[in-house]
This record gives C-alpha cells, sequence and structure tokens, in this order.
C-alpha cells in the first residue's frame, strides 16, 4: 500500500444537485443509512489517505457544517469554489489545502459506489496519472478513453465526441490520481474550448500526453463509478449496495433464507452462524454476536445482540437495546435503551423502554415499562429471576427485585422486595343474576322502540 503520509486526496461536491428536486444537499442523501459523501470519504481513508480535503459551493454551508460534525479533525478541511467554472477550477481551488503529497487522488462526493480497493490499485500505480475506466455496450453519457497503442492519451466527453469516438465502449469512470508535483502546472494548461465553456478535469490527460507524462489506467466495473444525481438513481444505488452486502455477510457465513428482502446499513456487524429470515431491516449501529437468530419482519436499529440470543418475529428494538447471551425477543416486542441479561424472556406483545432486566428473568405478555412522564424518562429494574405477569405497567422509576413475582394486570409504581409476591388487582366481586335481568331489561326496551 502506498504510505499515507504522502497521500492526500481532493473530493469534488460543489455540484448544484439539481434533478435530485431536494432541499437536501445532493451528496448528504444516504445509502445504506450514510450519507453519499461519506461512502467516498470513508473508501478514500481505506485506500490509505491521510488527508482530505472536499470542495464545496459558496451556497452550500449546511454541507460544510455536516461534514465537520461529524468528520472534525485534522485529516479533513473544506474549500469553496467561488465560481462554477468546472471541475477543473474545482480542484485547483482545493491544492492550497492539500499539503505537500507524493500523489493525489481525485474523486466525486456522489459516487456512494466506489470501492476502497479500486482506489487502492490507482494510488499505487506507478504512473504519474492514473485514470479510472470501464467498459460498458451502453457508453452514452459517459466521457469517453481514447487510447494509443492499448494506452490512454485523451477522454472526450460525451458532449464533444465525434460520432467515431461515441462509438468507443472504454469509458472514462471519474476518479484520477496525479502526481502532485505535476498536478499545478496541468489544471493552468486547462482551457475553456468545450460545449460546457468550462475547465474540464479530464483534460489533462491530453495535456499530460502532449509533455510525455506517463498516463495509466486501471479498470474497474461499471457500477463502482455510478453518480448518483436523480431520485432513481438513489433507488438503484441502494438496490446495489444492498447486493454488495448481502454478499459480504453470506461470506461471512451469515445465513438467510431469503437474502434479497433483507436490508442492511453500511456498519452493520452479524456474527457467523447467525441466521436471519426474511424480510428483516438492519438500522445503522447494530451489531450482532455469533449463533443469533432473528426472525422475520423485525427492525432493529443501535442493537448490540450476544451469543445465542433470538428476536422476534415482528420484533421493533431501538437504540440502545444490548440482548446477553441467549435472552429472547419475541414477537410484538419494542425495546428502547434496554438492558435485557443472559437468558431473560420478553416473549410478547410488550413495550420495554429505559429498562434493566436482569438475568433469567421473565416478563409477562403485554407487560409495559411506563418510562415517560412527560418531561422526562425514568429507570426501570428488574432483578435476577423475577416474574413479571402478563398486562402488568411499571411505572418508572421502580425496581423489583431478585426473584420477586409480579401478579397478572397489576400497577407496579413502589419498590418490590426481593423474592415478594406484589399484586395490586381489586377482589373478584360476583353478583348472582345480574346478567339475566340486565337482559330482560335490554330487550323489553328493544320491544318500545319497535313499537
Amino acid at each position: 500500500m502506498t504510505d499515507s503520509s504522502i497521500l492526500s486526496a481532493i473530493i469534488l461536491a460543489a455540484g448544484k444537485g439539481s434533478r435530485m428536486k431536494s432541499d437536501l444537499p445532493k451528496v448528504l442523501h444516504k445509502v445504506a443509512g450514510l450519507e453519499m459523501i461519506f461512502h467516498v470519504i470513508n473508501a478514500a481513508q481505506s485506500a490509505g489517505v491521510s488527508h482530505i480535503t472536499v470542495v464545496t459551493s459558496p451556497i452550500q454551508e449546511d454541507l460544510r457544517n455536516n461534514i465537520l460534525a461529524k468528520a472534525s479533525d485534522e485529516t479533513l478541511t473544506l474549500t469553496v469554489q467561488q465560481e462554477q467554472l468546472g471541475t477543473g477550477d474545482a480542484v485547483k481551488a482545493a491544492l492550497p489545502l492539500t499539503g505537500n503529497p507524493n500523489k493525489t487522488l481525485i474523486l466525486f462526493g456522489d459516487t456512494p459506489l466506489m470501492r476502497p480497493d479500486v482506489l487502492q490499485q490507482m494510488v499505487e500505480h506507478s504512473a504519474d496519472v492514473t485514470l479510472l475506466g470501464f467498459m460498458t455496450d451502453t457508453p452514452e453519457g459517459y466521457g469517453r478513453i481514447i487510447c494509443e497503442a492499448g494506452n490512454p492519451v485523451a477522454i472526450i466527453e460525451h458532449k464533444d465526441a465525434d460520432e467515431g469516438s461515441r462509438k468507443i465502449k472504454l469509458c472514462n469512470g471519474g476518479a484520477l490520481a496525479v502526481n502532485a508535483a505535476l498536478l499545478p502546472d496541468l489544471l493552468n494548461g486547462l482551457e475553456k474550448n468545450n460545449a460546457q465553456s468550462e475547465y474540464y478535469l479530464t483534460d489533462i490527460v491530453a495535456l499530460a500526453h502532449a509533455q510525455n507524462i506517463n498516463i495509466g489506467l486501471v479498470e474497474c466495473q461499471q457500477e463502482d463509478t455510478m453518480g448518483v444525481d436523480t431520485k432513481s438513481g438513489l433507488a438503484k444505488a441502494e438496490a446495489l449496495m444492498q447486493t454488495r452486502l448481502r454478499q459480504k455477510h453470506l461470506d461471512n457465513s451469515v445465513t438467510m433464507i431469503a437474502p434479497e428482502t433483507v436490508y442492511f446499513s453500511y456498519d452493520t456487524v452479524i456474527g457467523p452462524d447467525s441466521t436471519i429470515e426474511p424480510h428483516c431491516i438492519f438500522g445503522i449501529d447494530v451489531n450482532i454476536d455469533i449463533s443469533v437468530t432473528i426472525k422475520g419482519f423485525s427492525h432493529l436499529e443501535g442493537v448490540r445482540a450476544k451469543t445465542g440470543a433470538q428476536i422476534g418475529p415482528y420484533a421493533r428494538l431501538r437504540p440502545g437495546t444490548h440482548l446477553g447471551v441467549n435472552a429472547k425477543i419475541g414477537n410484538f416486542v419494542e425495546t428502547k435503551k434496554a438492558h435485557i441479561m443472559k437468558d431473560a424472556k420478553v416473549n410478547h406483545l410488550s413495550y420495554i423502554g429505559d429498562a434493566h432486566i436482569g438475568e433469567g428473568a421473565n416478563i409477562g405478555a403485554g407487560t409495559i415499562t411506563c418510562n415517560y412522564d412527560g418531561y422526562n424518562k425514568h429507570l426501570t429494574e428488574i432483578g435476577a429471576g423475577a416474574f413479571i405477569g402478563s398486562n402488568t405497567s411499571l411505572i418508572a422509576p421502580v425496581k423489583i427485585g431478585e426473584g420477586a413475582y409480579i401478579g397478572s394486570s397489576s400497577i407496579i409504581s413502589d419498590e418490590v422486595n426481593a423474592d415478594s409476591l406484589a399484586l395490586t388487582r381489586a377482589p373478584l366481586r360476583e353478583i348472582e343474576g345480574w346478567s339475566v335481568k340486565f337482559r330482560m331489561k335490554k330487550n323489553k326496551s328493544d320491544e318500545k322502540k319497535d313499537k
């Protein structure tokens, strides 16, 4: 791998993104739960980049604030392209902030499917200018890579290509890796004599060829280079990313009965020998240990689950849920900020929020932790081995001791001691013959109405 101390990246993100028809900046739309710009940043960093400069436009303050909020360290800086004069001008705006690298990687912020290994091939290439290309039978709209004797000599944008050039199937993938010492002079040599009257970054290839600078080519899959500028494109990128993520988990020995129905986030971690049934959704920040079973139609976000845990079906586990070894969450159970320890069970039809459930405790059907008083959230603590009867309301803050029993349909608002029985049901009251008299009264009333 190239020494990260001499490799920088410039990410172009100043495009208006008007085709998205959205108030949200284009590169902040998410794919697999992560903004597109951060997919690109992560790919660059995984390829060995030590410093990144993101180019934005003057009106993109929200974009700059978002990036700084999530990557506010010294390895990333932002700059502004004052006028929209093309990709070459955008790169030029970033040069003063790139430091003194040996090589600069130039990327686009709307390409979330770019693979780190592709970028690594580019930065490790021996050429002074390395471009990315792909072969396709449908090259319409893409710039064409012109080769002589098998070597790249120029890139011609589709709008500027003649009929012969448009028949070329080797297309420009967008990314470039350039000897940083040569980059300023190449950018200064750009001219605006093209259909868009802009400084095309791609023209540095022809300039490099004219100066006998060594030019290399790395080929990749077409999807790696996909730029997203419409909601349709975003949906396509999501589908492609999900295919990748599903394959990654299958390769890691995760069993999926119907992979095409399961949706992952970019950071989902699932251990080997875990099983995922159909129609499950994994939001961000989910980490599943080995041999965990997730039954159908479950939704997880911000969850930790230890070995042997069982989840679902139809479970919703929200952020802050931690499941211990062999813990069980059953059907139609919702949890939030709940630590459910080893061998504890919440089998069905319950809400457990802001709670600590001790080892081996059993939570009966219909139990809810009443954690919110309209202003603040409060904690429910249930000791190890406690048994909570069905249809119980636990009004937090409240503590149930170890081994305690709570009778069904109870409302508990005070502490219950260990090994105690607590119940708040009213005594049974039975009135003999009441139902007969009630029906007779109703029947007479109905007869009068009919008359």
